[in-house]
């Protein structure tokens, strides 16, 4: 089924040409830990919209982990050891091969990811470069939405699917993106459904569902009753947590946004 839905899967390599001639951009694709482990076919999809519409994309292996985990987890010094390799990659790379952004699909590593020109601003070696990362790092519907004019053409006949948005706290709240992955999903022509108090968190938070269990299942309980209130056919969100947090709430499907709009 996924093949039939999604397309062929890929294969790892280092760099995906984009399907032009000339690309329109050049990007590096964070991979991540968890997701490409759980769920792998959100990368697989991120990267065939990128090259389909003309984006050359790198990923680049030494890039293991944003840090957000232990940086959750108050291993601080821990956390700044990855922060700073990473930045130091994807600055090498900015400079040799140049790069117009860095795109992540997990909002919580994206956030992670945007907040590195804070944590170093006052380290006089790594600031700029921190700094640089930060402003290059986009998720990847903020990036889709400002840069590249997708459209989508609708066969006639097809099913229009009510699709309810689950917008993740790290996103909406920590990256104030929000409009775009929703006039993303508007464009399928499909129905989006945003879900009732859609300010509040699902449970996931990182690693806040294995610290404060009990909470985080009253929180799935409280958002799991607001989307089935809307009887979506899916759901559609931009992170890995609370995919597998609101899955185990719910047998109403869900996917990444960026697996419906491979779709």
């Amino acid at each position: 089924a996924p093949k039939k839905i999604y397309g062929k899967t890929l294969k790892f390599q280092k760099i995906y040409k984009a399907e032009r001639k000339k690309p329109t951009a050049r990007v590096a694709l964070l991979i991540g830990c968890v997701q490409r482990v759980v769920s792998p076919q959100i990368n697989e999809a991120t990267i065939r919209v990128l090259t389909r519409h003309g984006v050359e994309v790198i990923t680049l292996p030494e890039i293991e982990c944003c840090g957000s985990l232990n940086h959750h987890l108050g291993k601080e010094e821990l956390a700044k050891e990855t922060f700073k390799k990473n930045i130091n990659i994807w600055y090498g790379e900015y400079l040799k091969n140049g790069l117009d952004a860095i795109i992540s699909n997990t909002s919580g590593c994206g956030t992670t990811l945007k907040d590195y020109g804070f944590v170093f601003r006052e380290d006089s070696e790594l600031k700029k470069k921190a700094k640089k990362i930060s402003e290059l790092t986009k998720d990847v519907t903020e990036f889709l939405e400002e840069n590249l004019k997708l459209s989508f053409k609708k066969e006639k006949g097809s099913k229009k699917y009510k699709i309810a948005y689950h917008s993740a706290c790290s996103m909406q709240h920590g990256q104030k993106v929000h409009a775009q992955p929703v006039s993303l999903l508007e464009k399928t022509n499909n129905e989006i459904m945003e879900i009732p108090e859609g300010h509040i968190c699902c449970g996931s938070a990182g690693t806040y569902n294995i610290l404060q269990s009990k909470i985080a299942k009253q929180l799935l309980k409280k958002k799991v009753n607001n989307i089935e209130s809307l009887n979506p056919d899916f759901i559609s969100t931009g992170n890995i947590g609370c995919i597998t947090q609101i899955a185990h709430g719910t047998k109403v499907p869900i996917l990444h946004t960026i697996e419906v709009l491979d779709w």
